[in-house]
């Protein structure tokens, strides 16, 4: 880790925020033999006098990736986590709150029960003392005022912090979720420890409201060119819900590898999933494997997107079925990095019946509404005839329930309700995308000159291509998904997604190498709002984040731009990835 000092305390909060200085209001709380306010008063001074005695909390209010909406610190307010603390947490919200004392219990030791509260309503889990009460129905007793739930929308929170306790509340458990990464945010680093760790825990006080500025917020990670076992694909997920990402789009097939099982068309994983790039043993996720990773995705509010790429890069499902190809000819397994020279069959309806079987059994597979076509680099496939495809793949697609994704080269085709592209342009003057919006297509932005994370980031990276250019984090984090593309409408835009390639990625630590620092900046543009957008206050929050990684084990490249604070001597750095 680099020794650069860490931003200043005195650094103001984040643009967009206004500070202010709520009151001292408590959760109710019941103590033998003292009256109910005296109780409250008395548990609200024991805070502050500790919280004084101690000094201010290590985090401030908003020192949060990606930045929130509002953000009203209480500087009197802070929070102290201790042995006895218990999180209270409607019904609804049980399973956040178990996930919660998950992520808590094995650096504080601390055995952090969850009970359930009577109380109704939007959902709330309060963190305090284990003899602490939840009054019924007060889920608006913080300093800033009631909590307006319509405002919060599915995935919005707030949080307010006291002496007496911690509060989040959501209208949906998602929303509860991300108020819940919140939170682990504002414990101080060691919070990440997977072992036991001497620290104040302490939670800076005040208020936060926080809600998404996109609906749509994901990372793609290609499964295909190099084959990741499904244990490092679940700690992608874990590193997506971290940064409140929503979406993980899993390129599932191309040339070099079909990675996942179709019962109808066996061979396809146990045939076309046996190669990858540069000649491994590549690799398939069974049923069983893919549901798994669904329900892991699920469990943290992260919808998976499967990629079914056609009528291009298809080498791989030629290898395994002939049939399928133009000349009928199987061809050689593939395990370069070329690209747009294979396609399956448009004039056979045979190509059909495979397109309607496979995209039948993913659709059954994925309780999420997208399904993706990819579309892409189909250079031999005639213009006719390339639609002429698209216009009936998305059909059957469609009749599967799934809404329809693809990449931008779908757009001179039919529309179909709800049609989604995903643009990977390097150039945001596209008219041809801008009239299918026009015809009622939506947008997920994923220029490749900023948000393709398998981008070097600077010349001498050792991993990575660099087609679209050199991507540092300041590169990934300025530009704005709302006008990016001419002639597209900020509500056309669905939200944003950075898609790591990996041609040159074979490992989980290369995959972390290449997702962080920039994954935190992709996530900001989708979360934050556009006005809390703000470079020298973004390093400086970024910066925040790197003994966090440290700690937790994660590889990330430690950009030279970025003012990442020294290591604490006690905590071991990671190890140097091997290139």
């Amino acid at each position: 880790m680099p020794t650069n000092p860490a931003a200043p305390e005195t650094e103001p909060e984040p643009s967009g925020t206004r500070p202010t200085s709520p009151s001292s209001d408590v959760p109710a709380v019941s103590l033998p033999g003292v009256p109910a306010p005296a109780a409250e008063l008395a548990r609200a001074a024991a805070g502050r006098a500790a919280g004084a005695l101690a000094g201010p909390a290590p985090v401030r209010l908003g020192d949060v990736v990606p930045a929130p909406e509002q953000v009203l610190p209480d500087p009197a307010g802070h929070f102290t986590l201790s042995a006895d603390a218990v999180l209270q947490v409607s019904a609804a919200g049980r399973d956040v709150a178990e996930q919660l004392a998950g992520w808590l219990r094995p650096a504080t030791g601390f055995p952090l029960p969850v009970a359930d509260t009577a109380e109704g309503g939007p959902l709330t889990l309060t963190l305090s003392p284990a003899d602490a009460a939840v009054p019924s129905g007060a889920v608006a007793t913080a300093a800033s005022g009631p909590v307006d739930h319509a405002r919060l929308g599915d995935e919005g929170y707030r949080l307010d912090v006291t002496a007496g306790g911690v509060r989040i509340t959501a209208v949906t458990p998602a929303g509860l979720f991300r108020g819940a990464q919140t939170l682990r945010q504002l414990l101080p680093a060691p919070i990440e420890s997977p072992t036991v760790t001497a620290a104040r825990w302490a939670v800076p006080g005040g208020t936060i409201v926080d809600r998404p500025r996109f609906a749509y917020r994901g990372a793609m990670l290609d499964v295909a060119r190099h084959f990741f076992p499904v244990e490092d694909v679940l700690r992608v997920v874990d590193h997506l819900a971290r940064y409140k990402l929503n979406h993980l789009h899993l390129h599932l097939t191309d040339d070099q590898g079909w990675r996942i099982a179709v019962d109808s068309w066996p061979r396809l994983a146990e045939v076309g999933g046996a190669t990858e790039v540069g000649g491994g043993t590549g690799g398939w996720y069974t049923r069983d494997d893919y549901r798994r990773i669904v329900a892991y995705a699920a469990r943290r509010h992260v919808t998976v997107v499967p990629e079914i790429d056609l009528p291009g890069h298809t080498n791989a499902a030629l290898v395994a079925y002939p049939e399928l190809a133009p000349g009928k000819v199987a061809p050689p397994p593939y395990t370069g990095t070329e690209v747009g020279f294979s396609f399956v069959d448009p004039a056979d309806e045979r190509t059909y019946a495979f397109v309607a079987d496979v995209v039948g059994e993913v659709a059954a597979l994925t309780p999420g509404p997208w399904l993706h076509l990819g579309g892409d680099e189909a250079f031999k496939v005639p213009a006719d005839s390339y639609r002429t495809f698209v216009e009936r793949a998305q059909r059957l697609v469609a009749a599967t329930g799934k809404t329809v994704v693809g990449w931008h080269q779908l757009a001179p085709a039919e529309h179909v309700d709800g049609r989604v592209l995903q643009w990977w342009g390097t150039n945001g003057d596209d008219p041809e995308t801008a009239d299918a919006v026009r015809r009622g297509a939506r947008l997920i932005l994923s220029p490749g000159n900023h948000a393709y994370l398998d981008m070097k980031y600077a010349p001498d990276t050792p991993i990575g291509n660099d087609w679209a250019g050199l991507i540092d984090v300041r590169r990934a984090y300025e530009w704005d998904p709302a006008t990016h593309v001419r002639g597209v409408p900020a509500e056309a835009v669905l939200g944003v997604e950075a898609p790591l390639w990996t041609e040159t990625v074979t490992s989980r630590a290369e995959i972390e190498f290449m997702l962080f620092p920039r994954l935190p900046a992709i996530a900001e543009l989708g979360w934050s709002p556009r006005e809390t957008h703000d470079w020298p206050r973004f390093r400086s929050r970024l910066a925040a984040q790197g003994p966090r990684w440290t700690i937790a084990g994660i590889t990330f490249h430690p950009s030279p731009k970025i003012p990442w604070p020294p290591t604490p001597a006690q905590i071991p750095t990671q190890p140097t990835p091997t290139f």
